[in-house]
């Protein structure tokens, strides 16, 4: 985990070494003061020697002030090291996920990602910090403050030896107990962030059922069970002040106490009442760097977990890559389905597509129909390889799809998906996602075969018009219009609407249609569709039935063989006449 969080620090790495060497030059400095201040009492202040102590006094300022210096210098290069460092944490992180197969994601879920992305990150942004510069401080002060004590007198700086097992074992008991809370802790807010972003996507919804108190309840249960870890992890860790507290007074009173004695009975032969304050000033010093060492462990403690979760994230690697030697041209629209075979789970047996042998010309429209839960949009999904297939072979111009490389394929493969995402961003912007070199007239051509370009024409600032975070400004009709439009942007060879005009009125949909069939016939279309209206014309119609294709042909040949279209066909057509 270290090793590959270490390879984040990158062009940080001279504020990282920087930061340690002014503390370190701050501890040696702060660690003389003492020393000399013994000096101060012992030859200037108790021989009444004026000019001493004025001289003394003027360079304990000059080290006061220089190590003040290199503490600000340390603390500077350290708060760049660190924000350096989870920058480019968060940009590793993010650069990986977006490499990531549908089912990498799957496996991690949104509201974990961006648990990891931004909590997790920050903790390990305070814990790198706090390496860099309070764990180095802290033992370098430890070491330096003993062996000056020792120094001065060893026999009164052994009392420091005493008290180090009792706080050993106290912190090893609260960083065993804690560490396993705070896991749990960052997982139950994956479940947080979950709840907070489904509740906002679908306010909506909740507002139209009345679920608000529902939501709140649900909120309320996980951010009660945060609370109730968090607060037990609190009550372990709290236990760190009270014995580094209780080790500290008691060094201090031993060490006043025998060193007072050790004074008066040896007339200050063997120590000196300025020794005796160096050796309290540097138990201070101790304790107090004990202290730091203490909260160390506690932030290292909450950050092993972040660590481990973030690494999972930077070392998972995507199921889908470009081969050794990719194909980088598709020839045409073409493809075929050749006894495919898929499954969402590498281990499970049951394939939610099965024994699939479809072939589809380039230039030729084709509609998927079928039950809910028949695999319609699995079936898609194979085709720019957002999936890799289970079983068989799937070609899309004449090549496996696995040979291609994968920019390559996905450029000539356009999907206008089921749940149609617009972003935050004019309809340019949101034009231009499907060719960013696009002009206004290439624009406004694809919106005319989309059937979009007159209500946007219509709107306040047409086509500069500025669309919200999800399209909540526009209806579900006009989203899936400006979508289509985007697709078209990329010019592709082959087309694909997964019910991406469900929203839309049966005339805009027979229109759209008509625009493929005249403006773009040697790009293959494949249209998923509930309604046998928008399918009728198609060239083919792959009628699918529990993974499996029940029937293929034109519409004329499934009226004949297939008892499924037929059905279909004869509810949609009745209940038609019907509402009529």
């Amino acid at each position: 985990m270290i090793k590959r969080l270490s390879k984040c620090i990158r062009e940080y790495k001279l504020p990282s070494i920087l930061a340690p060497i002014f503390i370190a030059i701050e501890v040696i400095l702060e660690v003389f003061i003492p020393l000399i201040m013994g000096k101060l009492i012992d030859n200037g202040i108790y021989k009444e020697d004026t000019a001493y102590v004025l001289k003394t006094g003027v360079f304990l300022v000059f080290l006061c002030a220089l190590s003040l210096a290199s503490g600000v210098a340390s603390g500077t290069a350290a708060a760049k090291a660190s924000s350096g460092f989870a920058k480019n944490l968060r940009h590793d992180m993010y650069h990986n996920v977006q490499s990531f197969s549908f089912a990498n994601i799957d496996k991690f879920s949104t509201s974990s990602l961006v648990t990891r992305l931004t909590t997790d990150v920050t903790n390990l942004q305070n814990a790198y910090q706090m390496i860099i510069r309070i764990a180095v401080r802290s033992p370098a002060m430890l070491i330096f403050s003993l062996s000056m004590a020792l120094s001065i007198n060893a026999k009164i700086s052994l009392i420091f030896l005493c008290v180090i097992p009792f706080l050993a074992v106290g912190l090893y008991l609260i960083v065993s107990h804690a560490h396993p809370i705070f896991k749990r802790v960052f997982k139950t807010y994956d479940k947080l962030n979950n709840v907070v972003g489904e509740n906002l996507h679908g306010i909506r919804v909740v507002k139209s059922f009345v679920r608000e108190d529902k939501e709140e309840e649900k909120f309320k249960t996980v951010s009660g069970t945060i609370y109730s870890d968090t607060k037990k992890a609190e009550s372990i860790l709290a236990f760190n002040a009270p014995i580094m507290q209780f080790s500290a007074y008691l060094c201090m009173l031993l060490i006043a106490w025998f060193g007072a004695r050790l004074i008066v009975s040896t007339g200050e032969a063997d120590m000196t009442t300025g020794d005796l304050f160096s050796v309290i000033t540097y138990t201070m010093q101790i304790l107090s760097t004990l202290m730091m060492l203490s909260m160390i462990f506690v932030m290292l403690t909450m950050s092993k977990a972040a660590g481990e979760r973030v690494c999972e994230v930077l070392q998972e690697k995507s199921d889908l890559h470009s081969p050794q030697n990719p194909v980088i041209q598709v020839a045409d629209g073409s493809i075929s389905f050749e006894n495919v075979g898929f499954s969402y789970s590498k281990t499970s047996e049951n394939l939610c597509l099965k024994n699939v042998n479809i072939s589809i010309k380039s230039g030729e429209t084709v509609g998927i129909i079928g039950a809910t839960g028949s695999s319609k949009t699995s079936f898609v999904q194979l085709i720019p390889r957002l999936y890799d297939v289970t079983e068989g072979t799937l070609k899309v111009g004449g090549v496996d799809v696995r040979e291609y490389d994968l920019d390559t394929l996905r450029n000539e493969v356009a999907m206008v998906l089921q749940k149609n995402v617009l972003f935050s961003g004019t309809i340019k912007d949101n034009l231009r996602w499907g060719n960013e070199n696009a002009t206004d007239e290439e624009m406004i051509e694809a919106c005319r075969l989309a059937q979009a370009d007159p209500f946007i024409r219509e709107m306040p600032e047409g086509y500069d018009t500025y669309i919200e975070q999800g399209g909540t400004n526009v209806s579900g009709g006009q989203k899936q219009r400006i979508c289509i439009a985007r697709s078209l942007l990329k010019k592709p060879k082959i087309l694909i609407l997964d019910d991406s005009t469900s929203a839309v009125d049966t005339k805009t949909d027979a229109l759209i249609r008509m625009a493929f069939k005249q403006y773009i016939p040697e790009t293959t279309k494949i249209i998923i569709a509930q309604r046998i209206s928008s399918i009728q014309d198609a060239d083919k119609i792959i009628v699918l039935d529990g993974g499996e294709v029940s029937a293929f042909g034109t519409h004329d040949e499934l009226m004949k063989t297939s008892d499924i279209y037929r059905e279909v066909y004869t509810s949609q057509v009745k209940g038609g006449n019907e509402n009529e």
